[in-house]
């Protein structure tokens, strides 16, 4: 009886053949979820969607959508620059906070694990579920308003800085930064637990020999940890940017949405969403373009 023959290949050829198969999900998931469905996109905002009894049908405009959320549509310019502005604000403000809370609950103490968990709630709050209930809650929108009279921010706030002779723009972000604390804790769930895996994976023996040569514990911030952790700020930066561009709360999420469907329809509203997926790109390309030439990575 003849002994069938198996496949003969080389080690490269098994390297290759295990490499596709691993990335191969990754493939067939970036072509059906977001290749086919961004040329659909496209084709909407090049056009009018009618619906028909059975189907629907498109009607090419051209840049007819686009010339009408850039010029005509009320709110679009106003709203997507206010967005932006917000990112400025509110991107130094996570990364700053979750950044040094993870250094904070890195530390050795009594209920650590206990802290850590209380930490990671805003990212449960933050869920789409929840958020969704959030923004629905009326008592919760009522009571909020009614507690803003009784919160040390706003004019009392700007009052104290005013007579502390600081400038008026730092006073300005100051205020701004101390009113936007609540979303700037919930928005630095993931990015605590990035930098706090970062922190544990730091070798001990660094800071020994470095106190050993008689370092502060400033100078081993600075020379040591903050250098280390520079790639993870790059990563939560970005994870950030995009985090908060796509957030159910997002004003220009919300506004793309209400265009759709209570607007000027599907295909206004895809013109707006490639409008901001593309400041969405270029947002992240100069914001790695900046930060990249940064990094220190560790041989």
């Amino acid at each position: 009886m003849q002994k069938k023959k198996g496949f003969n290949l080389t080690f490269r050829q098994r390297q290759q053949l295990g490499g596709f198969l691993l990335t191969a999900p990754f493939l067939i998931g970036f072509v059906f979820f977001f290749v086919y469905p961004m040329i659909q996109a496209i084709a909407m905002s090049l056009s009018e969607l009618i619906l028909t009894p059975d189907t629907f049908e498109l009607k090419f405009l051209g840049l007819e959508n686009f010339r009408y959320a850039l010029l005509v549509h009320p709110d679009f310019s106003r709203v997507f620059t206010e967005v932006l502005v917000e990112l400025v604000m509110m991107v130094p403000l996570v990364i700053g906070f979750s950044f040094f809370a993870a250094i904070l609950i890195n530390q050795d103490f009594r209920g650590r694990a206990l802290v850590r968990a209380l930490f990671f709630l805003p990212v449960i709050m933050g869920a789409g579920v929840i958020m969704k209930l959030e923004l629905e809650d009326y008592s919760l929108i009522m009571l909020e308003h009614a507690s803003e009279s009784a919160r040390f921010g706003g004019a009392a706030l700007r009052y104290v800085l005013e007579n502390s002779f600081i400038p008026g723009g730092f006073i300005s972000y100051v205020v701004d930064a101390a009113a936007a604390l609540p979303t700037v804790i919930r928005a630095s769930g993931v990015q605590i637990l990035i930098f706090l895996a970062g922190l544990q994976s730091v070798p001990h023996s660094i800071y020994e020999a470095a106190a050993v040569e008689g370092a502060t514990a400033w100078e081993r911030f600075w020379l040591i940890t903050f250098p280390v952790l520079s790639p993870l700020i790059l990563t939560n930066t970005v994870y950030t940017v995009i985090d908060f561009f796509v957030r159910m709360d997002n004003e220009m999420v919300l506004l793309i949405r209400d265009t759709m469907l209570k607007g000027a329809g599907y295909g206004a509203s895809m013109a707006m969403a490639m409008i901001y997926f593309g400041a969405i790109a270029v947002v992240l390309i100069i914001v790695y373009a900046i930060l990249s030439k940064r990094v220190f990575y560790q041989v």
